[in-house]
């Protein structure tokens, strides 16, 4: 009982935490800079990342688009498909290279807290075009969803992978072309910027794939996934490396929404997964990182948070 009641305080002061004014620090510490570099037991190596630079700690923690837990306290509830087994999984994979002409660029979702959409229509867009073996090659738009799915995703001011999902499934996106990342003006209009009509890419249904093994299976047969992570601050310093949080990673920052391309070993043996950050081609590794593998690093394959489980979904080809 008293640990129910300490991990409900400790939720509680997280979301105070998150939701509190901000000093107008910077985002980007030197310190913890110069305490991951000089650490030899660092598997990452950190930098004063361009992308943040000049920002504050504030305008950072504003990208991180995946809300906190609706209900505070809630369990994190993401079923695990324990009958998958990697066996028969090659040791490493890249969507990229199994499908170059189908998993799409590195995109910039701005100073927007859309995550959730980005990672969601860029899922998509990638099965669309492996599923379909490149008859439906586009990029899909995440602004229809930044705009469009409003019932209980809030746009710039995040919202949940679970939500932008069922959105796909029931409502579905247009191309990127029909309806452009534009954040200076957010509206959801009923035709494409030229006046033609909408045409609207779904999901015919979509599944959570939690776990390291269903994770793995789910790239290697049908392409990349959503995972959300929680993001510490040392996260915004990232370079290259197989990144785990650092011993001296700061606070809690926020949740995000993120692309998962593949998986693999270093020569050490550490194994890692690759993953397509949305943060433009300034940031890490020209806009991707690699993450531990099989240590649920940053909740990243157990469910960082409510719905923020793994998930990646069937898309509808019979358009």
């Amino acid at each position: 009982m008293k640990s129910a009641v300490l991990a409900v305080f400790l939720v509680a002061f997280q979301a105070s935490a998150l939701a509190s004014p901000l000093l107008d620090r910077p985002a980007l510490d030197p310190s913890i800079v110069m305490r991951v570099n000089s650490d030899a037991a660092a598997s990452w190596t950190a930098e004063m990342s361009p992308r943040f630079e000049g920002m504050s700690l504030k305008q950072a923690r504003h990208m991180l688009g995946v809300r906190f837990p609706e209900s505070v306290g809630k369990d994190i509830s993401c079923p695990v498909n324990s009958s998958v087994s990697t066996n028969d999984l090659p040791d490493s994979f890249d969507a990229r290279t199994q499908w170059p002409q189908f998993v799409h660029p590195v995109r910039d979702q701005g100073g927007c807290g859309s995550c959730w959409a980005f990672a969601a229509s860029e899922v998509l867009s990638d099965r669309l075009a492996i599923a379909t073996q490149g008859k439906e090659n586009v990029v899909l738009s995440p602004m229809a969803l930044v705009a469009c799915d409003t019932e209980k995703d809030m746009g710039c001011n995040g919202g949940w992978p679970e939500y932008a999902a069922n959105y796909l499934t029931a409502t579905g996106i247009p191309s990127d072309q029909c309806e452009p990342y534009d954040l200076t003006n957010i509206t959801c209009p009923n035709t494409c910027v030229d006046g033609s009509a909408k045409k609207l890419y779904k999901y015919s249904s979509w599944s959570y794939v939690t776990g390291e093994a269903a994770m793995m299976d789910a790239l290697v047969n049908h392409g990349p996934v959503a995972v959300t992570i929680a993001v510490y601050s040392d996260f915004f310093h990232y370079k290259e490396g197989v990144y785990q949080r650092h011993w001296y990673s700061g606070t809690l920052e926020g949740y995000h929404a993120i692309k998962l391309l593949g998986y693999g070993a270093t020569d050490k043996g550490e194994k890692y997964w690759i993953v397509q950050n949305s943060w433009g081609a300034s940031w890490g590794m020209q806009g991707t990182f690699m993450m531990r593998r099989g240590t649920n690093e940053c909740g990243i394959e157990l469910g960082a948070l409510d719905r923020g489980c793994p998930l990646a979904g069937v898309p509808d080809v019979s358009a």
